[in-house]
């Protein structure tokens, strides 16, 4: 049994166990005073915008130029992947496949990976609840590791800056990369895992 069916709803900001009011529009904790609810309300529709606004800037996050190096006053602005193959052919394997796993396949398989979870909640897809909510539980703890391009880019634009002799600007690529990122972090947060274990157990939606 579920602990709205029993008419238990917890504080999201304290955690405290409240009694379900009946009748009640909204109801607040007991002991810190936040407005609890059975779900996040609109936790869907939320979670939806934020993924597609995200997918949507996805796009020029890998067409434009993340940054520019500049040597003695040239210089070639590079996007993602083609700082990726620079790498490769400068024969730095490791530190390209790092960029590569951070840069690509992490947002993608997070873009994927939340997409997958909030169609299979609306259209109740015969999925295991249980793997749903390891692949819920893996997208939140690996997206944090989606800022390391950008991280990166930060402290080599701080240091590297030497006038004509060298330098690193970042690109528009950087900001849509960034955007993308944290879209996708609060994608995770606003979306309501509890909703998976609804879907297994009756036909509501919760939104």
């Amino acid at each position: 049994m579920r602990a709205i069916d029993a008419g238990i709803l917890i504080c999201p900001e304290c955690h405290q166990l409240n009694r379900q009011e009946p009748g009640c529009a909204k109801q607040f904790c007991t002991r810190c005073g936040g407005l609890v609810h059975g779900r996040r309300p609109n936790s869907l529709v939320r979670t939806w915008a934020l993924l597609v606004t995200a997918a949507i800037l996805y796009i020029p996050a890998n067409l434009l130029p993340i940054m520019t190096v500049s040597s003695l006053g040239k210089g070639e602005p590079d996007t993602i992947m083609s700082g990726v193959i620079t790498l490769v052919q400068l024969g730095m394997w490791p530190i390209a496949a790092v960029v590569f796993v951070a840069s690509i396949l992490v947002p993608t398989f997070k873009l994927v990976g939340i997409t997958l979870l909030l169609y299979s909640v609306q259209r109740h897809l015969p999925m295991s609840p249980r793997q749903r909510m390891l692949m819920f539980r893996f997208i939140e703890w690996i997206g944090r590791w989606s800022m390391l391009d950008v991280f990166v880019i930060a402290i080599l634009v701080a240091l590297v800056n030497f006038g004509n002799l060298a330098t690193i600007e970042p690109g528009h690529g950087a900001v849509a990369f960034a955007s993308v990122v944290v879209l996708t972090m609060l994608a995770a947060l606003t979306f309501d895992p509890r909703l998976i274990w609804d879907n297994t157990e009756s036909d509501d939606d919760y939104e």
